[in-house]
């Protein structure tokens, strides 16, 4: 029996495992950070729960958002998603994001697959994973700035003037970087120097290979239009969480902390997207809380309202993660999507207009991955979500 045929015939088997495997690390990572969830009884026995409904809605908006986001990115390179896949896929990606070490790289891993299966190539899935993450932080800069003015502007002062603007500065250079060409491949090839230099790598041919695919995502451009619509949407995302957050105030009969809390939300929230803990487990949960006491804010009800908030917005959002993965992954099994990557992609190529700008159109595929055979189409003719 040939190696390839028997990699075939061990790997059902294999995958099982891989997927036992996966699970165990997840509970591992989860069950070691369940101390979020030791005062959470206290809290539910005191709860108006007629906000509940309202704060998960937010949630889920939240979640809309994000996924609006995505495919207006999508359809610059010519693939209209589908909506309803496009959410389930982004519950998805969060869920794996939370809950596995390195969570955020299999995340998107996961949502390039998908992508793909979509009908964007490789350049445009590459790239719209790039743009979704660079706009979202993006978002939440701008946010946690606007936070910063009207705390400023109710008399609240905390340390956070230079870490808030530098990370507005450092996201919006790097949206720079994003949405043109030739500051990226400047900064490309300074950094190949430097890299060659200390270490001799990479090599010519490793370097040419960069330069192509960078090349080809580069392709891919932003309308002003479209730029602002993906940071409405980016925003959007945050806002709406953070409206989730608010009501948990009012739920369990507190009032709401305006002075500082969308710049204790946004605060929290960029020290959770460093690499730290799945999730931001821990630092989500201090960050908000020392933030909105250091406003004036009364420390046993703040720490109910983030717990609860946190009770929501993540380990709830897990649950449904895991199961909405459950059921694309059935899905692929059944047949109704790809296993594998298309066998014609489409790609995003340059093509010059009249008037000598360049516009990017979509390459002619074989295949469909879905049963919907509008899932490409023209990029000026992609609605708004």
């Amino acid at each position: 029996m040939t190696e390839p045929a028997r990699w075939r015939r061990w790997w059902p088997t294999a995958r099982v495992l891989l997927s036992l495997v996966v699970l165990g690390l997840a509970v591992w990572v989860l069950s070691s950070h369940t101390d979020e969830l030791s005062g959470i009884g206290g809290v539910l026995g005191h709860l108006h729960w007629g906000w509940v409904p309202a704060a998960m809605a937010a949630e889920f908006l939240s979640f809309v958002s994000f996924a609006a986001m995505q495919y207006g990115l999508l359809g610059v390179g010519g693939v209209r998603a589908p909506r309803a896949p496009l959410l389930k896929t982004t519950f998805s990606a969060q869920a794996l994001a939370n809950s596995l070490p390195g969570g955020n790289a299999v995340s998107a891993v996961y949502s390039f697959r998908w992508y793909r299966r979509f009908g964007a190539g490789n350049a445009l899935a590459t790239w719209a994973i790039t743009g979704t993450v660079l706009a979202s932080i993006i978002s939440l800069a701008l946010v946690a700035t606007v936070g910063l003015a009207l705390a400023t502007e109710q008399g609240a002062s905390l340390d956070l003037v230079p870490a808030i603007v530098g990370a507005l500065a450092v996201t919006v250079a790097l949206g720079a970087l994003f949405l043109y060409e030739r500051p990226l491949l400047w900064t490309l090839d300074r950094t190949v120097r430097a890299s060659r230099m200390v270490t001799g790598r990479p090599t010519p041919e490793t370097e040419r290979r960069i330069h192509r695919s960078l090349t080809s995502i580069t392709t891919m451009r932003l309308r002003p239009g479209q730029v602002g619509s993906t940071v409405l949407w980016g925003s959007a995302n945050w806002l709406f969480d953070c409206a989730c957050f608010a009501m948990m105030f009012p739920a369990i009969g507190a009032p709401v902390p305006w002075k500082g809390l969308l710049l204790a939300y946004g605060a929290g929230q960029l020290a959770a997207s460093l690499p730290i803990t799945p999730g931001g487990l821990g630092v989500v949960e201090g960050s908000i809380t020392i933030a909105l006491v250091a406003f004036g804010g009364a420390q046993t009800t703040t720490v109910d309202a983030v717990l609860l908030y946190r009770l929501i917005s993540f380990w709830l959002v897990l649950v449904v993660g895991w199961a909405l993965w459950g059921e694309l992954a059935l899905e692929v099994r059944r047949g109704r999507w790809s296993r594998h990557a298309l066998a014609s992609p489409v790609e995003a190529v340059p093509v010059a207009a009249p008037d000598g700008t360049v516009v990017v159109e979509a390459a002619a595929v074989d295949a469909l991955p879905s049963d919907d055979p509008s899932s490409r189409t023209d990029p000026s003719s992609v609605a708004p979500w």
